[in-house]
């Protein structure tokens, strides 16, 4: 990702992080139940960890084990960290890893408020980027992460850190959003105008390829055969994708693109509900859960 643009990425993700997008609000809450979580999970975590930004449930299939140490790539408000801490509990650690302050800042505060007067304390974030994480070799038993790996430039470089930090014997589960065909063109133009979890995402088998390139075995990336569509039942709210991805994109551009965003809403939630008013998105793309493993 050239700097210019994780810059916009990084501006965007800001702007919703100093949002008011939790689950107090039912649209916020019923896309995240869409993408696998339930209403106890949602209840059972700080409100403001959970913006509408998921594409899947990874802790729910990452078989997470007490004792653990988990890491969440590109962790947000801290939805899939502060689920995966319950799991692991405290002899274990759940790591969040993101490269926008206002997420880093939002995530802390919630761990520090934590539920019922009483702080979560073994979470922990970081400000990193998730090709280069601040986490030693050979450190981490599970690698989860919700639809941000389709945002990476350079995807190789990222399998190969999450190779780095797992231990032998660790493994990843993540959700994410994949490629089921190639774009059409005109469909490539309209969707990296408005939506980058899209137009960064890669075929399911050059996904399966980066994995096994990068050293693990094990390699599985299954459609999880969710609708896509179900970002569009929030008005006005915040979704999975990220902003544009494209070279000519300037600071402080917006994604709205003649779709006016009401107050309090995400240009990125908006950008996504036009592309959903004019294709049929699950044609071409897939919410997908990867699993892999490190050989011992």
């Amino acid at each position: 990702m050239s700097e210019p643009i994780q810059d916009v990425v990084r501006t965007k993700y800001g702007t919703v992080a100093t949002s008011d997008l939790s689950s107090d609000n039912p649209g916020v809450r019923a896309v995240a139940e869409a993408f696998g979580y339930s209403a106890e999970e949602l209840e059972s975590i700080p409100a403001a960890a959970n913006m509408g930004l998921s594409c899947g449930n990874p802790t729910a299939s990452a078989s997470i084990r007490p004792g653990e140490v988990v890491v969440d790539l590109g962790c947000g408000g801290g939805l899939d960290v502060f689920l995966a801490a319950q799991r692991v509990g405290p002899t274990g650690k759940a790591i969040g890893i993101d490269m926008t302050p206002e997420m880093v800042k939002r995530a802390t505060q919630s761990a520090a408020k934590g539920m019922d007067g009483k702080p979560i304390t073994n979470v922990e974030f970081h400000l990193a980027t998730i090709d280069r994480m601040p986490l030693a070799d050979a450190s981490v038993d599970v690698v989860i992460s919700n639809c941000v790996i389709n945002l990476a430039a350079d995807k190789p470089a990222v399998f190969r850190e999450i190779y780095r930090v797992l231990k032998p014997g660790g493994r990843v589960a993540v959700s994410d959003i994949a490629l089921k065909k190639e774009l059409p063109l005109e469909i490539m133009k309209d969707v990296m105008a408005y939506v980058g979890c899209i137009a960064g995402a890669v075929l399911i088998e050059e996904y399966k390829r980066g994995l096994i390139e990068a050293g693990f075995s094990g390699v599985h990336v299954v459609d999880a055969v969710s609708d896509l569509n179900a970002y569009a039942q929030v008005e006005g709210q915040s979704a999975c994708c990220s902003p544009p991805m494209t070279s000519t994109i300037q600071a402080g551009s917006s994604c709205c693109s003649g779709n006016s965003c009401t107050p309090g809403s995400s240009e990125i939630h908006a950008g996504l509900s036009g592309v959903l008013e004019r294709y049929d998105v699950n044609e071409y793309a897939a919410s997908v859960r990867v699993f892999a493993i490190k050989g011992k």
